[in-house]
């Protein structure tokens, strides 16, 4: 595989973090194609392909001619969506929504990538899951399908290292994206609290989880697989003392 003709694939590349993947990647001379329902809100390098990943026969159609059309050797399943609920109300269609953008695509994504990436003898898959993974109120769905996300970046890990391939996740906390901004206001009492429970007391930037996946996917991570990185300011951690 000729590198210089080699793109970079992004789910969901039109928001925030999307966004900063895609300018993280671009940056450093690659080719980006970013497949997402809508076109980002201003021009970024590279292709844009439109698709809504809850139609499955659509993903399907297009991710194969994605592939067919650009050399894919790196993978990046971003795509996502939550609809906050309780466990009361969170509803099957919500569920079925939820998993079909935040998992079921990256199957199909990652499915469609990897006879390339095979015949290549290399290849780097990141998949975005999220510290919801670990629970969150309100995210029944959501954190069934991260948590779900970790098991397949760590089943495709063991599949596909014998091919040169590597497959990892990174898990933002609290992003400051236009979303989280509008939902948290910076003067409000619970945007302060939000700030003291993270460790690092700052919510994280887009860029931040651009650094993580520019790194799994460079050479320098080829002895790095299977694992999942928490970019969350330390929330991961918890800061609750431990008696003795």
């Amino acid at each position: 595989m000729n590198t210089r003709n080699v793109s970079a694939l992004v789910t969901g590349g039109s928001g925030a973090i999307g966004r900063a993947l895609i300018e993280k990647l671009s940056a450093n001379g690659t080719h980006v194609v970013n497949i997402d329902r809508a076109p980002p809100s201003t021009p970024l390098p590279g292709e844009f392909v439109k698709l809504d990943l809850t139609d499955l026969t659509a993903t399907q159609k297009v991710m194969g001619q994605v592939m067919g059309d650009f050399s894919v050797g790196w993978l990046v399943n971003n795509a996502g969506i939550a609809t906050p609920a309780t466990l009361e109300d969170t509803t099957l269609q919500d569920l079925d929504d939820i998993l079909s953008v935040n998992l079921r695509a990256a199957l199909i994504a990652t499915q469609a990538a990897i006879p390339g990436m095979k015949a290549a003898r290399k290849g780097r898959i990141v998949n975005i899951t999220s510290r919801a993974a670990l629970g969150k109120e309100l995210r029944t769905a959501y954190a069934a399908a991260k948590a779900g996300l970790i098991g397949m970046t760590r089943t495709w890990a063991l599949e596909l290292a014998p091919h040169g391939i590597t497959v990892n996740a990174v898990g933002p906390g609290p992003i400051a994206t236009p979303l989280f901004n509008s939902a948290n206001p910076p003067d409000s009492p619970r945007t302060k609290a939000i700030i003291e429970g993270i460790p690092v007391k700052r919510v994280g930037t887009p860029d931040d989880i651009a650094h993580a996946v520019s790194f799994f996917l460079s050479d320098d991570a080829g002895y790095i697989t299977g694992q999942t990185l928490f970019v969350c300011g330390g929330l991961t951690i918890g800061t609750a003392p431990i008696g003795e």
